[in-house]
């Protein structure tokens, strides 16, 4: 869980202790009222576990507190959005998760993108997104196999690049040059789509050689929305952050990235390099 998400777990669950106290109530009292183990009041009120919005009224109830329950139940429910598993955020398929980043594009300006192994799913052919959703559909239990209208809607997002005053600065590793997404054939077109875009005006594309020195070690994956929202992918989760203080640490982990990459003819060499080693 990012700092953020436990940081207001850990918040909610003060305010929790709070109230149990301001009632005269043990730990061990409330739990006998709400029927629980007296280790689940004790790792709510110390982070150490997920409130539902049950558990919160089913706590202010006891605590003769209901008129605090709404806002505590909004805290919940903020929790619950730091943190999307993948299975619930693709429950309708891929293609309606997709679709909800058109959004997130209409409001934004400037993007700042980093990824390490893997080409930026906007600077993706159709094939190697293909490749991406059909291995997240296998991975995943339970998700509906529309990836035909999943990579439809990936295809959509790249309008972006072609319109609007939007910017978008990309960071790649150079791994994610070499790293094989659907075989020599998918990657043979994925490496020209990378040359042919990165004149765009509109795309700052930066690769990162292997051996440059980092100002910052290299992290995980992660797209910035204006300075306003950072999203992270892992395999299990979206995770959404919004904390002005952490939205401030990624864009100054940014900046660190950017001394590290190379850009222009550089940057094309390293594509061409890897072009040529594909068989």
């Amino acid at each position: 869980m990012s700092t953020e998400a436990q940081r207001a777990r850990e918040n909610l669950g003060a305010r929790l202790r709070d109230l149990r106290k301001e009632a005269g109530l043990t730990g061990r009292a409330l739990a006998a009222l709400a029927g629980w183990q007296l280790s689940k009041v004790s790792k709510i009120e110390h982070g150490k576990q997920n409130a539902t919005a049950e558990d919160v009224r089913t706590w202010c109830h006891h605590c003769n507190a209901e008129s605090r329950a709404a806002d505590l139940v909004a805290s919940v429910r903020n929790i619950e959005t730091l943190w999307t598993e993948w299975r619930r955020a693709l429950h309708a398929g891929t293609r309606l998760r997709q679709r909800r980043s058109l959004d997130l594009y209409e409001k934004t300006h400037i993007f700042r993108v980093y990824n390490p192994n893997m080409i930026w799913g906007t600077l993706q052919t159709a094939e190697y997104a293909e490749t991406i959703l059909r291995q997240l559909v296998s991975f995943l239990d339970d998700v509906p196999d529309d990836v035909e209208e999943g990579v439809a809607a990936r295809m959509e997002r790249q309008q972006y690049l072609y319109r609007g005053d939007r910017r978008f600065n990309v960071i790649l590793g150079e791994q994610a040059l070499y790293t094989n997404i659907g075989g020599a054939g998918v990657m043979r077109g994925q490496l020209d789509r990378l040359l042919a875009v990165m004149t765009l005006p509109r795309l700052s594309l930066g690769i990162i050689p292997a051996r440059a020195p980092y100002e910052i070690w290299p992290g995980d994956m992660f797209i910035m929305f204006d300075d306003r929202m950072v999203m992270l992918e892992t395999y299990s989760a979206e995770l959404t952050i919004t904390e002005p203080n952490e939205i401030a640490a990624y864009g100054k982990a940014f900046a660190l990235l950017q001394r590290s990459a190379v850009y222009g003819d550089l940057a094309r060499r390293l594509i061409m390099e890897a072009l040529a080693q594909l068989v």
